[in-house]
């Protein structure tokens, strides 16, 4: 086995796993590595800007050295992503999506909206053509939904409710709307776990798997899940779009859900959770509550939100 990064970070890993140390952006120049390396499966967990271009160039690469590939993507390709996104129009599809679900038909939807400008030029609905359509080699997809646990150093996705909580705050206030959406949400080492199936079960070649819980739940569930392990006692209010403040309007269409269903890869490769939901998420609040994100300015008015909550619950 043979682990292709940066070397910017280590872990702990079997003596036998050789270390290849290179920047993924140039990964046609470590091809005689590669070569040498013979890899019967390669794992790619994020291609560079990934679009059709890299989509390709992961595909020159590896064509004639490796017998399978298996790629990560993300519930984004789905139509119902770029609607929840109002980049298409267009009423729900029904869910929870399943991998022959309508993908979407605008490319490139982070496009003046991603803060980090590695993703400007990203698409993971490319990057599954420029694979999946390969024939010198058997490529499987995996489509990852939110992904949560520790280590979560980037998007820190829990730490905006249980900040809140850990301030005592009374209540946490949710659009209405946003209240009752669902997207499907998986703990990093149940992930993992899929991702590993993947990469050691042949069944899985020429296939595309969703990874996600048997049950989604809402967002005022998740927030309530959050509140359950994190030992608050307060209540998910829910508010009137008119009525929510500012920093937490968000410009989404939440009629459209990102539930996602995991059946195939359920009843295929055999996945299941590793991790039960309420240990995981307690693990998720520990490393939260260890490892504070720097606060953005404005995030937590809590001024304008008791403004709003009086306005709400009188």
């Amino acid at each position: 086995m043979a682990v292709f990064h940066r070397g910017t970070k280590e872990t702990i890993l079997p003596t036998s796993v050789r270390h290849l140390h290179g920047d993924r952006e140039r990964l046609a120049h470590f091809q005689d590595e590669f070569r040498e390396f013979a890899p019967d499966c390669v794992l790619a967990m994020a291609l560079p800007a990934g679009n059709d271009r890299t989509g390709r160039l992961f595909v020159d690469v590896f064509r004639r050295i490796a017998r399978r590939a298996v790629v990560i993507t993300s519930r984004d390709v789905y139509r119902a992503f770029g609607r929840l996104h109002r980049l298409e129009t267009g009423t729900p599809d029904p869910v929870p999506l399943t991998e022959t679900s309508p993908l979407r038909e605008k490319f490139y939807p982070y496009r003046g909206k991603a803060v980090d400008p590695m993703w400007t030029d990203s698409d993971d609905l490319l990057v599954e053509r420029a694979v999946m359509n390969e024939p010198h080699f058997q490529a499987t997809v995996i489509r990852l939904p939110v992904i949560y646990g520790p280590q979560d150093e980037y998007f820190h996705r829990t730490f905006p409710y249980l900040k809140r909580m850990d301030d005592g705050r009374r209540a946490i206030l949710l659009d209405e709307a946003h209240a009752d959406w669902k997207d499907s949400r998986v703990y990093v080492e149940d992930a993992a776990w899929a991702i590993v199936l993947a990469v050691t079960d042949d069944r899985a070649a020429g296939h595309i798997y969703n990874v996600a819980p048997t049950r989604t739940l809402t967002e005022a569930e998740w927030v309530e899940s959050i509140g359950n392990v994190a030992g608050w006692s307060g209540d998910v209010v829910r508010v009137p779009r008119e009525h929510m403040p500012k920093h937490l309007v968000r410009d989404l269409d939440f009629r459209h859900d990102l539930a996602l269903s995991s059946r195939r890869i359920r009843d295929e490769l055999g996945f299941s959770e590793r991790i039960s939901f309420e240990p995981g998420l307690r693990k998720t609040v520990e490393w939260e509550r260890n490892n504070p994100p720097e606060i953005q300015h404005g995030l937590f008015d809590y001024e304008a939100e008791d403004i709003a909550l009086r306005e709400t619950v009188p």
